[in-house]
This record gives C-alpha cells, structure tokens and sequence, in this order.
C-alpha cells in the first residue's frame, strides 16, 4: 500500500476535488470523525467545509499557511476488500499518524481501475497548535508497512510498476472521451510533480492525450487557456479537441501553475532530481543507442519521450520517473542529458557503428587474369553486339540481363 499526503491552504478546495467523485458516482464517504454526515446521505462541500471550520483557529493564529492535509492510501490492485476495511484501515492510518483526535473524512475513489482512499483532515488542532510532523514521509511508510501485514496486504514493493499500468492510454475507439482522459489527467496531475507545461505534455502523451496551449482576449483581457485531445499512436491529433474548463479547474492553466510552483518546492526538499539524474546517468553511459536507452530506462520504471523534427533530428528529451513521480526535461538535470548532447551522442555511435561494419566487410576487387581465347572470342562477339541495334529493356529485363551476364561470367572463371 502506497501513501501519497499532500498539504495546503484551501480546505474547500480538497472537499470540492472528492465532492466530484462522489457527484460522478466515482466514489463514497466511508467515515467521519468529528464532522457532522448528512441525514439523507448526501455528501454537501459547504456544510462539510463549515463543520470543519469549526476546529479552525481564525486565520492570524493559525500557525501555518497550509493548515490542510489531503492523503491518499492506494493498496495493491491485487487486495480486495470491503468498505468496512478501507475505513478501518483509513482510520487506524490516522490514528498512528497523529491525527486521530482530528475531524477528518475518508472517501472511497473507484476512477481508476482499482479502489483506493482519499482522506481530507486539518493540520492545527482545537488549541491552534501545530500537529507534530517530523519525519512524517518516514512514518507514514513504517505505517502502512504495518497495516500490510496486519491486514494480510499485498507489499507496496514494485507497486508503482503496477500503479502506472492502472492509467489506460485513452482510445478513440471506446468513445466517451471526456471520460477517458479525466480518469487519467485526474490522477496524474495529483500525484506527479512537473514544472513546466512540456513536461506536462509529455507525461500525457504516454496516455495517447496531447495538450495545446491557447492565447486571446476576452472582454479586453489577455486569457491563456488549455485543449486536450485524443492521440493516435503516431502522434497525431485525432478527434475533436477538448476545452480544459470541462474537466474542471484542476486542468486548466491557473491551476496547473501553482502545481509545477509547489512540485519544484518539493523536489528541491525532497532532493528528487539527483536522485533521478543518478539513475539516468547510469543508463545513459551503459547504452550505446535509443533503443538500448529506453529498454534500460524501462527496467528502472524511467520512460523518455523524444521529440524529433523533419530531418530527424532529436530537439527534445524529457524522462518520466515512476519511481519519484517527477516528470523532467533533460537540460533539467544537466548539460549532458539535453537534447543536443543526447541526438550527437547516438549520432556519432551510430556513424562509428556504420564505419566498422565497413571495415568487417571485404572489399570487391576485380579478377585480373588472363583471357583464354573462349573469353577473347566472348569479348570481340560483345563489341559486335555493341555496334548493332539494341532492342529496349525494362527494368526488369534489364536486372535479369544483368543476372545472367554475371552468371556467365563466373562459370568462365571457375573453368579458367
């Protein structure tokens, strides 16, 4: 089981996001702690969000900007289990970490091909003090370690092999489009780390989704907006093109900016790029060409997407890590991994390979030997040939001409 905790300033916002699950029927409130549930059962942003607030300090106490914490507990696709132990399990989580005597909500999502749990809770407690988190990451993996065993889970190890696998490339056959591409931007955008907007579109293209960036004016206001399509295995857009807005906030460029600020906050706490650029340098020196690179990357769970333009040559690289979840342009790790050094260094192996498969090749020389009079005769009977009139030959006479000249000759040679 896989935990993913994120941490922010807008409680509404986090309530909205699993609002949306269940509005979809994509997903269910399981349990509560200290928040009132609805007596008809119907999940309400506003009356959670006023319950919650409750717990809150007024905001010149609070002792931290983000007083939000949003936590999602993935088990394997191999677990099976009931609602009962998702909220039990939800709940015992909550316990060891801390925040057990705080009001939180556990919802169940069924978007992605398996089911998993999303919990929203505060950070700040009743007296306005911070909730202790020194090394949460590390507990947090020591507790779900524990819940695996305790539960007779399926272990975390490998399972961001299988999480990946989880997002279906989207297919223009099956329809509903809409649908295809937010159960994958969904999750993805939630849970990887990108800063730029091409290295957005480069994750979504290993889910067959391309992205389009729209400038304009509305009303006299510059307006940046985005369009997600359908791709086909070739690259190209197919399909009709789909404003951003239809998905919801979280996929449109305002949103999606103060993702890639936060994620580059984190990758620099986390110290995620050196981790990635280690692994890639190893696969980079151990291959010899592109094919190479991406076989070795994608044992490491590493995929790269490369651009080329008409003459083939390669003007982009960006290496996805599964492992990290961080999506990053090659230049972003270093010199030696830009699209430059990459396209000479294949360039330069592939001409070197060319050159020794020259060299192992033996070269033609022509036979000079002595002409018997069988081969004089041949040569005078061809200059004849030569000065009288030469039916046309297509092609294919031609070749088989040719052909057969050959023959002769080297049955004249083996008799000589």
């Amino acid at each position: 089981m896989i935990a993913r905790i994120n941490i922010g300033s807008s409680l509404y916002g986090a309530l909205a996001y699993n609002q949306e699950k269940v509005d979809e029927n994509l997903g269910k409130v399981l349990a509560s702690n200290l928040v009132c549930e609805p007596m008809d059962g119907r999940f309400s942003v506003l009356a959670c969000a006023t319950d919650f607030a409750r717990w809150m300090p007024s905001p010149e106490h609070l002792p931290t900007k983000k007083p939000v914490i949003h936590i999602s507990l993935n088990p394997h696709p191999d677990d099976k289990l009931t609602d009962n132990q998702l909220a039990d399990i939800g709940r015992e989580y909550m316990d060891r970490l801390g925040y057990g005597g705080q009001p939180y909500l556990i919802f169940k999502h069924e978007d992605i091909g398996r089911d998993h749990i999303h919990i929203v809770s505060l950070r700040v407690d009743c007296e306005g003090k911070l909730i202790k988190n020194s090394f949460e990451h590390k507990r947090s993996k020591e507790i779900t370690e524990l819940l695996e065993k305790k539960y007779g889970l399926n272990l975390a190890e490998g399972q961001n092999h299988m999480e990946q696998g989880q997002f279906k490339p989207v297919d223009l056959t099956q329809g509903n489009l809409k649908k295809q591409i937010s159960s994958v931007i969904k999750p993805l955008v939630n849970t990887y780390k990108f800063q730029t907007l091409g290295e957005y579109r480069a994750l979504l293209s290993l889910y067959n989704i391309g992205l389009e960036e729209v400038k304009g004016e509305v009303h006299g206001k510059p307006y940046r907006g985005l369009v997600y399509s359908t791709l086909s295995k070739d690259g190209d857009k197919v399909g009709a093109p789909l404003k951003s807005s239809l998905f919801g906030k979280y996929a449109g460029f305002d949103e999606l900016e103060k993702r890639m600020a936060k994620s580059g906050e984190l990758i620099k706490q986390q110290g995620i790029r050196e981790q990635t650029r280690n692994t890639i340098a190893g696969a980079v020196n151990k291959s010899y060409n592109e094919a190479e690179l991406r076989e070795s990357l994608k044992s490491l769970n590493i995929d790269v997407v490369m651009r080329r333009n008409d003459q083939d040559r390669i003007y982009g690289v960006t290496f996805i890590d599964h492992n990290n979840q961080c999506v990053f342009n090659g230049s972003r790790l270093g010199k030696e991994f830009s699209a430059n050094v990459i396209n000479e260094r294949f360039t330069q192996q592939q001409e070197t390979e060319n050159k020794q498969q020259e060299t192992a090749q033996p070269t033609n020389l022509t036979r000079v030997e002595k002409s018997s009079t069988n081969e004089i005769n041949e040569t005078i009977g061809g200059l004849f040939d030569l000065l009288a009139p030469e039916p046309a030959l297509n092609p294919d006479d031609y070749n088989s001409f040719r052909k057969k000249r050959r023959k002769k000759k080297r049955r004249y040679g083996r008799q000589s």
